[in-house]
């Protein structure tokens, strides 16, 4: 299972010298959810990972990027056309991006 945004999770407690429990106890969550979080059993929440990112000192943008990237690794990991399907849905998002514009 993909994880990159566990992994970073993990990596910015440490940095901020803090107990799962501390981070847990802040995101109103229990210490055994948040254990699972940073292993990747179990997803976190768009807005759980905006919290994350304040109590954590961690940017925004990365974290979110690595919680949609763990979610795309996790729905195509196994599929052969994988990398093909990823660039039709890349082409496809730059297209709606400019049209919202």
């Amino acid at each position: 299972m993909a994880n990159q945004f566990g992994d970073k999770i993990k990596h910015l407690r440490k940095i901020n010298r803090l107990l799962q429990r501390q981070v847990a106890s802040q995101m109103e969550i229990d210490t055994p959810m948040l254990s699972k979080i940073e292993r990747g059993d179990r997803k976190a929440k768009k807005d759980q990972v905006l919290h994350f990112a304040k109590i954590l000192n961690g940017s925004k943008d990365e974290l979110l990027t690595l919680w949609l990237a763990d979610q795309v690794v996790e729905v195509v990991q196994n599929e052969d056309l994988a990398l093909k399907a990823m660039q039709v849905a890349e082409e496809e998002v730059k297209f709606n991006s400019r049209n919202r514009v």
